[in-house]
């Protein structure tokens, strides 16, 4: 089989690396398309897979308008090449496009619920596998499984922490440290959306780097006030820095949800609500705020409780056992393509045998 998997942001390399590791063990053809928005390239490079960037992204509106053309017929240039089966993407419009235009196959995997982005690649698509919290009712095509996106990369079966985030940053074993993550704004879904306001983020680096080293990973370039504090390690290591860390405080949804899978406490700032991150809330994995408010109280609340990492990777254990292995079902549902979904459709439970 030969699968084409199309990447719109670094963390859509991380969902789809186990998969297309085990199915290129398996003998199938795997190949990546993307966009560079921040170290898509990088991480594909390391994994060692086939790619094809299409260059930069656009971040004005017009930008965005011209791109949509663009890069579907770079998109379409590169299938024609690589003549896949199936198209792979998280929501992407250009596979999407592309697959309708070859008469193949796009399944999408989707837990944002952008209907801006939804509407554009929906209609091109075969089958939409969603996490059982997505609100979104997307009809016939959609199938619900019980996980998050970050379970598909950071489930024990596919990680295991090496305890090596203190070497990475530099500090004695055990030394404690927080990850903040800002992100820039400008994705079509963050329009009218907020986080921190500057004040609020100088307010907590200032709190928090009392006791701890801060470090802070950034969409875009640091105001010279913060700067000093900027993450600098190989994008492929973060997972083991948020492993260690002593608690996560992000305006990006992603990672909050990562940190939340890995048994590190996560507070989420962002008046875009998601589901994921919500339904970690019920763990208590992630504490989601609409905006700063209340957010400086909650990290002093959280930087006295000295149980906090003990009582978090309690919680991640509960979370997981109520949970599937999203890289396990994906294989599954892929390689019976195209009987999988009508196995489903006979037997919804079946989702829940990936453990």
């Amino acid at each position: 089989m030969r699968l084409l998997i199309d990447i719109g942001h670094p963390g859509h390399v991380h969902l789809f690396r186990p998969f297309a590791q085990i199915m290129q063990k398996k003998g199938h053809e795997i190949f990546f398309t993307c966009r560079e928005k921040e170290f898509e390239v990088e991480l594909l490079r390391e994994a060692g897979f086939k790619y094809k960037s299409f260059g930069k992204k656009y971040k004005s509106l017009l930008g965005k308008i011209f791109g949509l053309l663009k890069f579907d017929l770079m998109e379409l240039s590169s299938a024609l090449r690589f003549k896949p089966d199936i198209f792979l993407s998280h929501g992407s419009p250009y596979a999407a496009h592309v697959a309708w235009l070859t008469r193949k196959p796009h399944i999408s995997l989707e837990d944002t619920g952008n209907w801006e982005q939804m509407r554009l690649y929906l209609p091109f698509t075969k089958f939409v596998l969603t996490p059982d919290v997505l609100n979104e009712n997307l009809g016939k095509k959609q199938i619900r499984y019980k996980g998050y996106h970050e379970l598909a990369y950071l489930h024990p079966n596919h990680f295991k922490p090496e305890n090596t985030g203190y070497e990475i940053l530099g500090l004695r074993e055990k030394e404690p440290y927080v990850i903040l993550r800002f992100v820039s704004w400008d994705a079509t879904h963050d329009l009218g959306q907020k986080g921190f306001s500057f004040v609020e983020k100088l307010e907590i680096v200032n709190y928090l780097k009392k006791d701890y080293k801060v470090f802070i990973s950034s969409e875009g370039k640091l105001p010279r006030d913060l700067a000093v504090y900027g993450l600098k390690i190989h994008p492929g290591q973060i997972h083991e820095v948020l492993a260690n860390a002593s608690f996560c405080v992000s305006e990006g949804a992603t990672m909050a949800s990562e940190a939340g899978v890995l048994g590190t406490p996560a507070l989420y700032v962002n008046s875009l609500a998601r589901t994921y991150n919500e339904d970690q809330g019920k763990f208590g994995l992630v504490f989601n705020f609409k905006n700063g408010k209340g957010v400086l109280d909650k990290i002093k609340e959280l930087c006295n409780d000295n149980d906090l990492k003990k009582k978090t990777l309690l919680s991640k254990e509960k979370m997981l056992s109520e949970k599937i292995d999203v890289t396990a079902f994906l294989v599954w549902f892929i390689e019976n393509y195209p009987e999988s979904p009508q196995i489903i459709k006979q037997d919804p439970l079946f989702k829940n045998r990936f453990i």
